[in-house]
């Protein structure tokens, strides 16, 4: 399992956000963490890591900064952080977790979760909750640096997700947190938890093989502490892969492994497959509305090109909605 790794020079900055760059490295794109490899500057000299690029990865086709020799190699960990992110491997870091703070709430008392499989779900269930307090939990499965997520940054912009915290392996939220179990307790002061994968997915096209099995994890983690998960079903009447046609296989898999309390939201009018009998109808008809100005993507098809996709999203943020009365 070797790092393919190659020494190169910064020779463009194209974005800056907190926690992210985004540059240019001998002029291939290069993404840049510089809470955990210190800042960037042009010239300097980094290390790069070049595997996904020269994989062709669909979601990951560009070079990350591995070590900044200029100016990241004596940052130290962040005050009073011992708990390591990424632990044992050569990428280990200290950061500071919520759990330290003092006693956290452990029950959810029927705060509403609603567990997604794609971070592509986010931005529609997001909008149908506007004008709710949303904590967004970041899960493994897919990108682990929330920082990665355009999508989060303009949910912030546009008040509809209020804090986010980064759990287990993921790094970059405002907390974070040990497990999802308790990254879904601390978000228990929020009117809603939404839980997604970061950008991108881990996949095998196998039934348990790949990330969006992150749902069901936290749909039975958030019933185990009181509160009401949902699911976002990932539907689509345009994927070319008949196993993501309709209802995906991704979503089958999630809804057989989560708890039966676990509510399967579907949108209301909308074909269903036979095998999705758990499923609770809401009214999504005013998706296109409230998701408009958002960044709607999945997998290079927008709203027009594929809409189930986004009402489906939607629908689990409405009977989240719902929920909470």
């Amino acid at each position: 399992m070797p790092l393919s790794l190659r020494r190169g020079s910064v020779t463009a900055v194209t974005e800056r956000h907190e926690g992210l760059v985004r540059c240019e490295v001998d002029g291939e794109p290069c993404v840049a963490y510089p809470d955990v490899t210190g800042p960037v500057a042009l010239g300097d000299d980094v290390v790069v890591n070049v595997q996904a690029r020269e994989l062709a990865l669909g979601s990951g086709g560009f070079d990350v900064l591995h070590a900044n020799l200029t100016r990241g190699l004596r940052v130290a960990a962040a005050p009073g952080a011992h708990v390591m992110k990424l632990p044992y491997t050569p990428l280990q870091f200290a950061a500071r977790h919520v759990e330290e703070e003092g006693p956290q709430v452990e029950r959810l008392a029927g705060t509403p979760v609603v567990c997604c499989s794609l971070h592509s779900q986010l931005a529609p269930v997001c909008a149908a909750l506007d004008g709710l307090r949303v904590a967004y939990v970041q899960l493994a499965g897919g990108a682990l640096p929330l920082a990665l997520s355009d999508t989060v940054r303009a949910l912030r912009a546009r008040g509809l997700v209020a804090a986010s915290a980064s759990a287990g392996a993921c790094f970059g939220g405002d907390v974070e947190c040990v497990t999802v179990a308790s990254a879904l307790a601390w978000a228990g002061g929020y009117d809603v938890a939404v839980c997604a994968i970061g950008p991108g997915i881990v996949g095998t096209a196998s039934r348990l093989g790949h990330g969006g099995i992150a749902a069901a994890e936290a749909a039975n983690a958030a019933a185990s502490l009181g509160g009401r998960p949902v699911l976002a079903v990932r539907a689509s009447s345009r994927d070319a892969r008949e196993r993501h046609r309709g209802v995906s296989h991704h979503t089958r898999a999630v809804v057989e492994l989560a708890t039966p309390e676990a509510l399967v939201a579907w949108p209301a009018g909308a074909d269903a497959p036979d095998w999705l009998t758990r499923r609770e109808e809401v009214d999504a008809g005013r998706w296109r509305e409230a998701c408009a100005g958002l960044p709607l993507e999945h997998m290079g098809r927008g709203p027009d090109d594929d809409p189930l996709f986004f009402e489906s999203a939607f629908a689990a943020g409405a009977l989240a909605r719902r929920l909470t009365g």
